[in-house]
């Protein structure tokens, strides 16, 4: 049984890498999918864990933005939210988001004296940068 298990995590994982810029939601449905075919129903619940965590990286910035955001100045008003600023969470709505000229996909803004790269549309954190 315990065989089952870890081949199943390691199938779903080899499986599910593909996905990962699907999101969480894709990345649960085909490690559980895998995990089932390799584990039954204990490999579907295995896979369906693993692609969840695999589905939910986030792939950094270009070192172009980076660059950008780093020199950018800080702002004389610092904005304080309640929460942590953690990569792959959403920042609050209220959080005003600078674009990246050369990259729209990709915003800034300095939250809680860190600056912070977050995809626009979301409001995710892509990158904390210290």
């Amino acid at each position: 049984m315990k065989t089952i298990i870890i081949a199943a995590a390691s199938v779903a994982m080899f499986a599910t890498g593909a996905m990962a810029q699907e999101g969480t939601a894709s990345g649960m449905a085909g490690g559980a999918a895998t995990g089932a075919i390799v584990g039954g129903p204990v490999g579907a619940a295995v896979g369906g864990v693993a692609g969840a965590v695999i589905g939910s990286a986030i792939d950094p910035p270009p070192e172009q933005v980076v660059t950008y955001v780093r020199e950018q100045p800080v702002p004389a008003q610092p904005v304080m939210v309640q929460q942590e600023v953690v990569v792959g969470q959403p920042l609050p709505q209220t959080v005003v988001l600078t674009p990246v000229p050369e990259a729209p996909q990709y915003a800034y803004t300095y939250v809680n004296e860190r600056r912070v790269i977050v995809n626009p549309q979301d409001y995710t954190v892509v990158q904390v940068l210290d």
